[in-house]
């Protein structure tokens, strides 16, 4: 196997032994970016002299991640590396400060190969609302990678880092993951410090990260967690050994199958795949039993209510008199409108738009406190359904991967792609796409695993046993 294919376990199992020194693995997942990345474009930016400077700080130390090569989305601030946002308004901004979870990867001796590509301010399914270019699915370079975490996404699986972080505020990062055919886990909401972050929407925004396998997901979890008093929403417990948890049995794991998930639109292969893995953990000792979530059908319209009124908010900071773009104007009014007209896309200006209007004097009540009303009732959908099982199993999204261009011109189209992942954000759960198969186009197929608030290690135990069951994670793209 080549270098740039492995784990992260599996690479430090490799430099501990000594048959590969940090330097050949560094090296590898470079030439792999050398090869690769004019048909991926997975990076805004490559951070090679970084990377080669962090190898050097990181010799002799015995960190989790001793010299293991990531990458992380555009939109997790580095100090003193470029932090776009995949939007014109930051093409030049550089933060004087760090994130909380970089600053925890960095204690554990990570190496930082590169900045990834987003949908802009972290708004869209594809990765084709970026501001710079758009990245493809390296199993399928004429189809979009997901999104909005597809750069993170489309580096792990085309080995152009061992696994990254990304942000799922509408499953960001379990839509791009079933489409890339990689781990995508999308922690409880205040399980990670959202510190150094940029806010889209600041109650559905969580890190998360995207790794070949579940254990290394597990790993890079408990890196990651944990209470950070910078970050009011941060959840004060104690964050578990996850990986430790994983050899655990399931045979006593109670599985809900929620019917409202199998519904018209279902692509036909995506469904026999969940379903065929739906009997294959049956036959590992899960009970299986049909459960119902009866307001998932209003969950679209909710998020894309509350989503865009928190994004109206938050993005007013950008203005031109701080930070970011500035446009040449001749008065002050001018500068704001021309500054936000130049610097932000489509789908933004879109976003905000509908914010602001949900937002306004006469559509408050009927909107956004309606939508806040609606996402208490899909919160308690789960709570009940939780009294009976342990887990939820659902599809990632209702197809794979279509093709460039094929949705952009359509937002609704675009925004009913993660109909299976939003209702997990509005009630602040944790979720888990892995790899359950490949349709007849050779395009991977994402399996869903929910779990109660703050029990991750439920749905990694479930995700790892089924995975090391199956032989769908080891592939890779013929590249």
């Amino acid at each position: 196997m080549e270098l740039y294919n492995s784990g992260i376990i599996e690479a430090l199992d490799l430099m501990d032994s000594g048959e590969v020194s940090p330097e050949e693995l560094l090296d590898a997942v470079f030439q792999r970016i050398n090869s690769v990345e004019d048909k991926v474009k997975a990076f805004v930016t490559v951070t090679k002299d970084r990377a080669y400077e962090m190898l050097d700080e990181a010799k002799g130390e015995r960190g989790a991640l001793r010299c293991i090569p990531l990458a992380i989305k555009d939109n997790i601030c580095i100090r003193g590396i470029p932090t776009t946002c995949s939007s014109r308004i930051l093409k030049n901004f550089i933060p004087p400060y760090e994130s909380t979870v970089t600053k925890r990867l960095k204690e554990e001796g990570y190496l930082l190969v590169g900045k990834t590509n987003l949908d802009e301010f972290a708004m869209g399914s594809s990765t084709e609302n970026s501001g710079f270019h758009t990245t493809r699915n390296p199993w399928a370079t004429d189809r979009v990678p997901g999104g909005s975490s597809g750069g993170s996404t489309a580096a792990v699986a085309a080995g152009e880092c061992l696994a990254a972080l990304g942000s799922d505020t509408g499953g960001s990062i379990r839509q791009p993951a079933a489409f890339c055919g990689v781990v995508g886990l999308k922690p409880t909401y205040g399980r990670v410090s959202r510190f150094g972050l940029v806010a889209f929407a600041s109650s559905l925004d969580q890190i998360g990260p995207i790794t070949k396998n579940v254990a290394d997901a597990a790993l890079l979890l408990g890196i990651i967690s944990g209470h950070d008093p910078s970050d009011s929403t941060s959840a004060p417990l104690h964050v578990k050994d996850y990986t430790a948890l994983l050899s655990e049995g399931i045979r006593d794991i109670k599985v809900g199958i929620p019917k409202e998930y199998f519904i018209e639109g279902l692509d036909p292969e995506v469904e026999s795949a969940v379903k065929d893995s739906i009997r294959h953990l049956g036959s590992l000792g899960c009970s299986v039993k049909e459960i119902s979530l009866p307001h998932t059908g209003y969950a679209v319209a909710t998020y894309y209510i509350l989503a865009t009124s928190e994004a109206s908010s938050n993005l007013a900071r950008y203005d031109g008199v701080k930070y970011g773009f500035r446009a040449e104007s001749k008065d002050l009014l001018e500068m704001y409108r021309e500054t936000r007209a130049q610097g932000f896309g489509a789908e933004v200006k879109r976003r905000i738009m509908l914010g602001t209007y949900a937002l306004s004097a006469g559509y408050y009540e009927a909107f956004y406190r309606k939508a806040q009303q609606v996402r208490t009732l899909i919160k308690e959908d789960f709570d009940n359904a939780f009294r009976e099982v342990d887990i939820i199993i659902t599809p990632t999204t209702p197809t794979t991967a279509f093709r460039i261009g094929e949705k952009i011109s359509d937002p609704l189209q675009m925004y009913l792609n993660d109909i299976f992942t939003i209702s997990v954000n509005l009630a602040g759960l944790p979720a888990i796409s892995i790899p359950c198969g490949f349709d007849s186009k050779g395009l991977p197929i994402g399996l869903q695993l929910i779990g109660r608030a703050f029990d991750e290690e439920s749905i990694l135990k479930v995700a790892h046993q089924y995975e090391q069951s199956t032989e769908w994670y080891k592939r890779r793209p013929p590249l």
